[in-house]
């Protein structure tokens, strides 16, 4: 029950001007305990969870000193990263615009644009140690187009990646079901001592997104 007395599945059926799909995912929302506790806990998303959790088995943000949020909005990751690695330097970007977090510089702009890579670089005073991705292409309901327009964002964020990690950083991306292309493995195998996949608890059991997590960067030839 809401504060107000009211059922809320009964407002959700009274909604006529909602359409199906927004009902589930709003009945979803309600009955989430994720964004529950994101919301008790002053978390700007449920989202926040996935990268505690693979912190947690992976040691990302330890010695974090230099950090890229690439799809930063609304805010979540920055938010674990500011309170795990406090004394490190964070920038983010995103199309969509973003709450400003304190300690963190963000570019509202589009991460694909030319001029994007050079703008994430010189608000850093040196190459980052961490590149973590939680982007996500706008679905429009095929599979097979939603997993392709994702997977362009994260060939383009492993190419940042790989043109800006210092020796020994780590890259982290949201893949789908399958995950990583196998070429795309290819270059993050050439390039990380290590790099493996994971689905954190927190991530909903019927979405098919999984992370790749790629460490050990081994630094790019001269």
């Amino acid at each position: 029950m809401s504060r107000s007395g009211k059922d809320p599945n009964e407002r959700l059926r009274t909604a006529k001007k909602r359409t199906a799909s927004s009902s589930r995912w709003l009945t979803r929302q309600i009955n989430d305990p994720y964004v529950k506790q994101a919301r008790a806990e002053g978390w700007r998303s449920r989202a926040a969870f996935k990268l505690i959790e693979l912190d947690e088995k992976f040691s990302l943000l330890r010695n974090a000193k230099r950090v890229v949020d690439l799809g930063i909005a609304p805010g979540g990751w920055a938010q674990v990263v500011r309170k795990k690695a406090p004394s490190a330097k964070v920038v983010g970007i995103d199309l969509l615009p973003t709450e400003p977090i304190e300690g963190v510089t963000i570019f509202e702009m589009d991460f694909m644009a030319d001029e994007a890579p050079a703008a994430l670089q010189g608000a850093l005073d040196g190459p980052p140690d961490l590149v973590v991705c939680d982007m996500a292409a706008n679905t429009v309901g095929h599979k097979q187009t939603d997993h392709l327009r994702t997977m362009g964002l994260v060939e383009t964020a492993v190419d940042f990646a790989i043109t800006s990690l210092a020796p020994g950083g780590a890259f982290i991306a949201k893949v789908f079901a399958g995950g990583t292309d196998a070429e795309l493995l290819t270059i993050l195998k050439k390039n990380f001592t290590t790099v493996k996949h994971a689905k954190p608890p927190s991530s909903r059991k019927d979405s098919s997104e999984w992370y790749v997590i790629a460490q050990g960067f081994k630094g790019r030839a001269e």
